[in-house]
């Protein structure tokens, strides 16, 4: 509270007005200290009002809807404090970097393929429902649509909060298009994400990298496969391989090739770290271990499970639309709270 006063005060200062990137940070924290100040002017609010009905708990008169009230408002005080406590969990310094995807078809042949293509899109329409932008870095497709592994970019406000958890294998159960005694399949593809990074923070040595360019395949429009546009960058220490071929121009799909190594390379340091502290102390949630099921897809009895918080959510078509705000809303409040114990 204190700090939100002073920036209050410093916005109406000639010299930071001036200043207009001092301007611009003061506001910003103004900004993000505003919804913990109003829950707490909330809760001061209610304080008061149990306060001025314990003064009426000695009038015989009013002491029964005194009483009442106190209980109401008694209940009211505690959940403001827990939603406080929540409030003021430090955030992940990464929360608000962009997102890189990895969607790869695991097991299950040509049915894990098509359940891939309908993660794919499950994602780009989350992303289109939350004001959050996505495009295809990378994509092998198969003849019946499905998709072998794609590669995804995902902008906007608290990406990386929003989107991390969904790193994890995800498994469906049903029917698929390829079965003709209609049984039912069980089949997996497996999300990795991570923050991307930002070229101060993995520096790079050129001779530790193989470029290779050759002809796009899969989408990309007319013309796509009359210059050698593509390219697949190999960083040679780590053995890792990205390709990128979505943009026309080679230099472009280079500086993309180049910014999901970095990011690749961040997320690999960062979940040694993890794996880590994991060691010390199992969290409830983690980061999605990349082996771990995480959740299943019941497409005949029409709902989704998340294991890790035990939650169901019906009508699996929903889910697929881009409907994943019940699961990502449990798992970011159930990270808080862990957190809280920590």
């Amino acid at each position: 509270m204190e700090r939100r006063q002073e920036l209050s005060e410093a916005i109406a200062q000639p010299e930071v007005i001036q200043d207009f990137p001092r301007y611009q940070r003061c506001l910003k924290e103004l900004s993000s200290l505003e919804p913990v100040a109003q829950h707490y002017e909330k809760l001061l609010s209610v304080e008061k009002h149990i306060g001025e009905a314990r003064e009426l708990l000695s009038d015989p008169d009013l002491s029964a809807e005194a009483d009442q009230e106190l209980r109401i408002l008694s209940a009211e005080r505690d959940m403001l404090l827990d939603e406080l406590k929540l409030m003021l969990v430090p955030p992940d310094p990464l929360d608000n970097r962009n997102v890189i995807m990895e969607i790869r078809a695991g097991v299950g042949g040509e049915e894990a393929a098509l359940f891939a293509g309908d993660l794919l899109r499950m994602y780009l329409k989350y992303a289109d429902r939350n004001g959050l932008n996505a495009s295809i870095l990378s994509l092998s497709d198969t003849d019946l649509g499905g998709v072998n592994e794609a590669l995804l970019m995902i902008s906007g406000p608290e990406a990386f909060a929003r989107m991390k958890f969904e790193s994890g294998v995800h498994c469906v159960k049903r029917v698929p298009v390829t079965e003709s005694g209609g049984r039912i399949h069980t089949s997996t593809v497996t999300v990795a994400v991570f923050p991307e990074a930002e070229e101060v923070e993995i520096a790079i040595d050129p001779s530790d990298l193989r470029i290779d360019v050759y002809h796009a395949s899969g989408h990309g429009g007319q013309g796509v496969n009359t210059t050698d546009s593509a390219v697949r960058i190999t960083h040679l220490p780590s053995g890792l391989v990205v390709t990128c071929q979505d943009e026309r121009s080679q230099l472009e799909n280079k500086a993309k090739a180049l910014r999901v190594l970095r990011s690749r390379l961040l997320d690999k340091a960062r979940q040694a770290r993890e794996d880590a502290h994991a060691a010390d102390r199992k969290s409830q949630i983690g980061w999605g271990e990349r082996s771990d099921r995480i959740r299943t897809y019941y497409f005949n009895h029409d709902y989704v499970v998340d294991h890790r918080l035990g939650l169901t959510v019906n009508r699996t078509a929903n889910v697929m639309n881009g409907e994943l705000t019940p699961f990502i809303d449990a798992l970011r409040l159930a990270e808080k709270t862990e957190k809280l114990t920590t």
